[in-house]
């Protein structure tokens, strides 16, 4: 898999970024804290879909909209933090 649909969903101060594929589904979930601030709380990938780079495509399109809607991440998710770390280009999205 290289490319992916990914569904975002918002409800009230809570959201999250979904791929679902062969009846599984990876997710990233984040808090609202403000308008300008957004929390990545976590990444869940399932065995099945590791390895196929469906975790940095969530962190990717979290990035992506952090930059259109003019928000930025703190990456508490340990999983963000590290892609954080290895894509140098993205660090106008994040609040560290």
């Amino acid at each position: 898999m290289s490319e992916f649909e990914i569904v975002r969903e918002v409800n009230g101060p809570k959201g999250r970024y979904a791929i679902r594929h062969d009846g599984m589904e990876a997710e990233l979930t984040y808090s609202i804290a403000s308008p300008q601030t957004v929390i990545a709380d976590h990444t869940g990938v399932p065995d099945g879909m590791r390895n196929s780079g469906a975790g940095r495509a969530l962190v990717a399109r979290l990035v992506e909209d952090a930059r259109a809607e003019g928000f930025r991440i703190v990456p508490l998710c340990p999983f963000v933090n590290a892609e954080r770390r290895r894509h140098p280009e993205w660090a106008d999205a994040f609040n560290v």
